[in-house]
This record gives structure tokens, C-alpha cells and sequence, in this order.
């Protein structure tokens, strides 16, 4: 009979790999090794025919990816329009809809916007007009125009970054939104850069 506890000795033993959290719970590698979402903003330029937001929108439905806002609007050719999709995805996820996108037929070219385009968001609200004074400063605060003011109701148009449109809200809050309806971002790239690339048969 041997003296000791069974077993392979100490420096035998597998170890846990993975390091441990503030509270001292190990990480799994696997797990810590995901890549993380991060926003961004996607742009494609779609030839103007029927149906073409909804092969656009049906692709990120079909791979299951979160759509945070979405405009479209006609550019400076009438056969053309713009969409600006903003999404939370990990770097493959946002790498696969640009790809995707492309390979839809009414899409002309699609790329991921950097964090220095130049952006904008536009947004009415409706709020009670209790003090109607106190609204309209805020308003001119951020920029805004009063755009209806009744004996009940008040409603102002505000355009600006997102950031902007939020702290605007958070402002106006206090007087009590009644109904907002926010386009989300459209956005253009910088400068001389351009923000899609049209072929030769397009110009």
C-alpha cells in the first residue's frame, strides 16, 4: 500500500488555462476570444428599381443582423439612391454585409463609412405646449425650428449629429414628449473622398 493521495503528481495535473476576471472567475479563451460588435455605418448606392430596399432590407433579416437605422433617398442621379444602414456587429459580420450587399443586383457599390463622415440625423417632436416659451429657447438652443404651436401641442424639427439629436431630446424631455419621428443617419464621406464608387456606364 502506498503512502499518499492517488493521482498524478502536482506538476502532472492539467492545468485551467484562461485568465481570471475581477471576481476571480476564469475566462474561457474561446469565449474571451469572440470578437466584439462595434457600430458602424454601411452606405450603398441601388439603382432606382422597384423593389431594391426590399432585397436590402431582406438580406439582413435573412442573416439575422440588427438594422439600428436605415434611410434612402434619391442622389444627384434621378436613377439612382442612397441607402445608409447603421448596425452593431462584430468586424466578420460587418465584413459579410458589405460583401453581401454587393452581390444584391440593383446594388452599384456598397463600403463602410469611418467615424469622421459627415453625418446627420433629423427629427420632429411633439410635445405638450404648457410652456410654450420654455420650449421654443431649447429648441433655438439646439439649432431647431418650431414648426406647429397650438393651444395643446407644440412640434419642432431638430437636425444634427446623433449625439446632438439626443442631448436635444434629453433636453425637451422635461416638457413632456408627446410623439417623435427620427429619420435615423444619412451620411456622406469627407471631402474629396468618394462615398460610392459608380461605373463608367453610370456617370
Amino acid at each position: 500500500m502506498s503512502d499518499g493521495l492517488q493521482g498524478p503528481a502536482p506538476d502532472e495535473r492539467p492545468r485551467p488555462e484562461g485568465r481570471r476576471n475581477s471576481q476571480g472567475i476564469r475566462i474561457d479563451p474561446a469565449v474571451e476570444a469572440e470578437p466584439q460588435p462595434r457600430r458602424t455605418t454601411i452606405t450603398a448606392l441601388v439603382e432606382n428599381e422597384p423593389g431594391v430596399l426590399s432585397e436590402v432590407s431582406g438580406l439582413f433579416s435573412r442573416r439575422q443582423y440588427n438594422i439600428e437605422s436605415l434611410t434612402v433617398g434619391t442622389t444627384q442621379n434621378p436613377e439612382w439612391s442612397r441607402v445608409t444602414v447603421v448596425v452593431e456587429e462584430p468586424d466578420p459580420n460587418i465584413e459579410q454585409i458589405e460583401k453581401q450587399l454587393d452581390k444584391v443586383v440593383p446594388v452599384i457599390h456598397t463600403r463602410e463609412l469611418g467615424a469622421d463622415a459627415v453625418s446627420r440625423e433629423l427629427v420632429l417632436v411633439k410635445l405638450d405646449a404648457d410652456e410654450p416659451e420654455r420650449v421654443h429657447a431649447i429648441t433655438e438652443m439646439y439649432d431647431g425650428t418650431t414648426l406647429d404651436a397650438g393651444p395643446r401641442t407644440v412640434t419642432v424639427e431638430l437636425t444634427g449629429s446623433e449625439r446632438e439629436i439626443d442631448d436635444a431630446l434629453d433636453a425637451l424631455r422635461q416638457f413632456g414628449i408627446r410623439e417623435i419621428a427620427r429619420t435615423g443617419k444619412t451620411a456622406l464621406a469627407r471631402g474629396e473622398t468618394k462615398t460610392s464608387i459608380a461605373p463608367d456606364r453610370l456617370k
